[in-house]
């Protein structure tokens, strides 16, 4: 395997361009590339279907890694959408004179080189591209095998925009998808000031023991709902089948309901017809089971353990009965990945307290967890949304892509 510590070092030089150009040329320039992915649908679909006749069907990435005509429409309306944000650097933060006379202001800058591992999500590459070049930085891009014919074609789409803009290609580059560059890239501290993995649960924890470079983690989403006894339950049939299976293997679907056990018997009967429609395997402890089966409901299973907890990316759910509102936080505490959690209540003191208590990037009330999404938030593309608490926690977007810098002006000054 060809080293590519030549790509990082040329994307590093190419960091230091993209830091120079002005707002209005970034803009300029990402609303051209909007432009060229439209102009250029028909190719990139060709392209995605190499990928798409390597993966069957069934498999949960399937729907990750394809893309459609409205799929690159919304692309290009994203990009059109983070060229008008903000740019988040250049920010006055804090400005003062200190007693010696020194002037010191406090200003965002971009982060530099941004490294992003991910898998099958071609869309991915155009997201992490914008949000990069809008706040000034370059980036670094792993993505998988799986979706390699798409992401080169995109990239090719990209690094021609650049070109006409007068900026390197290696300000936005590609790396090989073969697993074995990773282990470089994540030790590359001298070119890379920054890892985004973007995947499954086991890529995360994959880079977070091994990266030495400083990583900011886009966790697993294992998302609950919590429907409480005072909920308008046809309502809450709505979220719950909304969140289930509206994007099964996206990381804000549903993946465990937690119900109320005076309304369980009334509840979960509701949920059969909409769960049939749409083939939903349920994993249910022994309560919801007896309610399942009473219902003839038959696509079902006797819940273990491990099924707490578990992403499930797919038609699939587990559903546990709870004896309130503790209950219910308690099996959060043990089980939520700290992604997206959601009550579904009218009792309005015990919203409160779940929105208050529950620790979650995203917290809801009366509504699906599907809305966790940088785009929807109104911050444009995201890289992903983050589950940890430092730098970034939530949607992880154009505006996180910012460090600081304190400036010092003196006149002659020294310190003894």
């Amino acid at each position: 395997m060809t080293p590519i510590t030549p790509l990082l070092q040329a994307t590093q030089q190419a960091a230091a361009i993209v830091r120079r150009l002005s707002p209005a040329t970034k803009t300029d320039l990402l609303n051209r590339l909007a432009d060229v992915l439209a102009a250029h649908t028909t190719e990139i679909l060709a392209e995605n279907q190499k990928d798409l006749d390597r993966m069957p069907e069934s498999d949960p990435k399937y729907d990750r890694l394809k893309l459609t005509e409205a799929r690159i429409a919304d692309l290009s309306t994203s990009l059109r959408q983070v060229a008008v944000l903000p740019d988040p650097a250049g920010e006055v933060i804090l400005e003062r004179t200190i007693e010696q006379g020194l002037q010191l202001k406090k200003i965002t800058v971009p982060l530099g080189v941004v490294g992003v591992i991910y898998e099958a999500r071609p869309n991915v590459t155009v997201d992490v591209a914008s949000v990069c070049l809008r706040s000034g930085n370059a980036c670094v891009l792993k993505g998988g095998k799986e979706a390699d014919f798409s992401n080169r074609c995109l990239i090719g789409l990209i690094q021609g925009v650049l070109v006409e803009f007068g900026v390197p290609k290696a300000a936005v580059t590609l790396l090989p998808p073969d697993r074995a560059v990773v282990n470089e890239l994540l030790t590359a501290t001298r070119y890379v000031d920054i890892i985004i993995p973007r995947g499954s649960e086991s890529l995360i924890q994959f880079v977070r023991k091994n990266s030495l470079v400083p990583t900011i983690e886009t966790g697993a989403g294992v998302c609950h709902t919590y429907v409480e006894k005072t909920a308008d339950l046809a309502k809450a049939v709505a979220i719950v089948v909304n969140a289930r299976v509206s994007r099964p293997s996206v990381c804000n679907s549903l993946d465990c309901v937690l119900v109320d056990e005076t309304i369980a018997g009334q509840f979960l009967p509701m949920l059969t017809a909409d769960f049939t429609k749409w083939n939903v395997e349920v994993f249910a402890d022994e309560t919801a089971y007896s309610i399942f089966e009473e219902a003839d409901y038959t696509n079902l299973q006797h819940a273990r353990q491990e099924d707490f907890g578990r992403e499930f990316l797919d038609y699939k759910c587990a559903i546990k009965i709870v004896s309130g509102l503790d209950e219910a936080l308690s099996h959060l505490q043990a089980y939520s990945s700290r992604h997206s959690e959601a009550i579904l209540s009218q009792d309005q003191a015990l919203i409160d307290r779940f929105l208050f208590e529950v620790d979650a990037a995203a917290v809801y009330a009366n509504a699906s967890t599907r809305f966790t999404d940088g785009g929807v938030f109104g911050l444009g593309a995201e890289i992903g949304i983050s589950t940890q608490k430092l730098h970034a926690r939530g949607p992880f977007a154009l505006e996180k892509l910012v460090t600081e810098k304190w400036i010092v002006v003196g006149d002659g000054q020294v310190r003894w």
